[in-house]
């Protein structure tokens, strides 16, 4: 399908979700990977064109629907690091979430598909178990600066864990190295987004100490 030079969509449209017959406002628009995504109602879940339909254009029946709001903290194109995987680099290539209701209790699952960058192989994450190491905007550069290159072949096989203790250390002085890097970035550019970078990387190492 064509992507269409301007957003079919403008910001305060009217729109149905017609996967499932819901109304809501469009509240942003995102360009990613050369296609036009949108929010609705300040969800952060993100919809193609062909997933929603003006209001005055639908024929179908609406439904009252559970409105939940998913804040999304990684997008298309990021680049992470998964917890476990010491000092391995991925890029997040798509995401779901998965919606659990039982009768006492309920709670919403992220999970994240990310590529490895040396190889391409393929893995599963959640949310938690991810390192913000560049947004989309700046993953390329990243990647060039510090010598990485996309994968040329993709083998079968299984992606290991290392045991907690074989590299715990390793984690932590990979994050300085990091938190170093992206401090002189700053310093370099004065971009906001690396000051961003910098405090998910302090919250990280925050998180290793109490632990």
């Amino acid at each position: 399908m064509k992507n269409h030079k301007n957003p079919k969509y403008e910001i305060g449209d009217i729109v149905v979700i017609t996967k499932y017959g819901s109304v809501g406002k469009i509240t942003n628009i995102k360009l990613i990977d050369g296609q036009y995504l949108y929010e609705v109602n300040d969800s952060g879940g993100l919809f193609k064109e062909n997933g929603i339909m003006l209001l005055t254009d639908y024929k179908g029946e609406l439904f009252d629907k559970e409105q939940i709001d998913i804040e999304y903290k990684f997008f298309f194109g990021d680049l992470v690091q998964v917890k476990g995987y010491k000092d391995e680099l991925f890029k997040v290539v798509g995401f779901r979430t998965e919606i659990w209701r039982y009768q006492e209790d309920a709670w919403e699952d992220i999970i994240y598909e990310l590529t490895r960058i040396h190889d391409g192989e393929w893995l599963e994450a959640d949310e938690a178990e991810l390192i913000l190491i560049a947004d989309s905007e700046h993953a390329d550069a990243f990647l060039r600066k510090f010598g990485f290159v996309y994968p040329a072949i993709k083998t079968n096989k299984p992606l290991l864990i290392p045991p907690p203790n074989e590299q715990l250390g390793h984690k932590i002085d990979c994050l300085l190295d990091k938190y170093n890097d992206y401090k002189t970035l700053y310093l370099m550019f004065h971009d906001e987004n690396y000051v961003s970078t910098l405090r998910t990387i302090e919250r990280q190492l925050n998180e290793f100490h109490n632990s």
